[in-house]
């Protein structure tokens, strides 16, 4: 078997080489690329690319020999645009990302329902006084995009004794949910939503899918959380909501434009927090652990693990 040569461009290079290279893997080269110019020189190399999407972007057209880039991210969406390059193997990273989610999703939930930041303020000021508040049992969470992250945040939920409701292209049955619905039922869920949890990928169908007209269908106590792609939100309409009442709360860790910029209206929006893109981080460990699977796959020309349709952008 002829050997193989793997480009490595991430900020998290030198972990990622040391990790790859105690797997000792079969046949396989390892180069990194530590800045633009090296990855000018090394990317006619590279047979594999394990990199950050937006910074394998640009060097795609001098890629000659690449036949599989492996996504050190789970969004691609920057490696999906009509010019791209279509003819070469994309994959993301998948199934670790959950129980990180859930922390953050039930972290802010926690913090809100229970006031914590309220009772963080009176302990300055030294003053004991309760305020009443409602658990999470019996309350219903609405979670947009049913995949591994949806899941192990439906699974949460059910701990906590909350309905679990999913909205998905197919509509079909998850682990962890009540009832799964498509995308034309997504108004008459929004109507019985206590929670609302957004960790859809960035596709034509996904973009705006938040306007106006669905902030007008929530219940005006809801929380709204973004943990999937900023594009699935039209953000002035989302802070004419949070402004107007039509919805209480809403915790967001992405955005159209990232950084946020710092002439955005939305830093100063009282019932919003706003984190980020920082909810789950893409560990090398658990990265390079799903790239070693993968390669393994690759050699023994078996499918891959998270392979992204370009059609579909997921």
């Amino acid at each position: 078997m002829s050997q193989r040569t793997l480009l490595l461009l991430s900020q998290d290079n030198t972990h990622y080489e040391r990790l790859l290279k105690a797997a000792h893997l079969p046949h396989l080269r390892i180069l990194r690329a530590d800045n633009q110019q090296e990855a000018e020189r090394l990317i006619g190399e590279a047979h594999i690319l394990m990199a950050e999407p937006a910074r394998a972007k640009p060097l795609l057209p001098k890629a000659g020999k690449l036949g599989w880039l492996q996504s050190t991210y789970a969004g691609v969406d920057v490696l999906l645009d009509a010019s791209s390059r279509r003819d070469y193997l994309l994959t993301n990273v998948r199934g670790i990302f959950g129980p990180l989610m859930s922390e953050y999703v039930f972290g802010h939930l926690l913090s809100l329902t229970r006031q914590l930041p309220l009772y963080r303020e009176q302990q300055q000021l030294k003053t004991w006084q309760s305020h009443p508040y409602q658990g999470l049992r019996g309350k219903t969470l609405l979670l947009l995009g049913t995949g591994s992250i949806g899941q192990h945040i439906a699974h949460t939920g059910k701990h906590f004794g909350m309905k679990v409701l999913g909205i998905s292209h197919s509509g079909r049955e998850r682990a962890g949910f009540d009832q799964v619905y498509q995308l034309p039922a997504l108004n008459k869920m929004l109507a019985k939503a206590d929670v609302i949890v957004s960790v859809l990928p960035a596709t034509r169908e996904t973009r705006h899918l938040f306007t106006s007209e669905r902030f007008n269908h929530c219940k005006p106590d809801a929380i709204f959380f973004n943990v999937g792609r900023g594009n699935a939100v039209h953000e002035g309409d989302l802070l004419a909501a949070l402004r107007t009442g039509k919805l209480g709360m809403a915790v967001l860790d992405v955005f159209e434009q990232e950084p946020l910029p710092a002439d955005s209206q939305l830093w100063h929006q009282p019932n919003l927090i706003i984190t980020p893109h920082n909810s789950a981080y893409s560990f090398p460990e658990d990265v390079a652990q799903i790239f070693i699977r993968n390669y393994i796959r690759f050699i023994d020309g078996q499918q891959l693990d998270g392979r992204i349709d370009f059609d579909k952008g997921y």
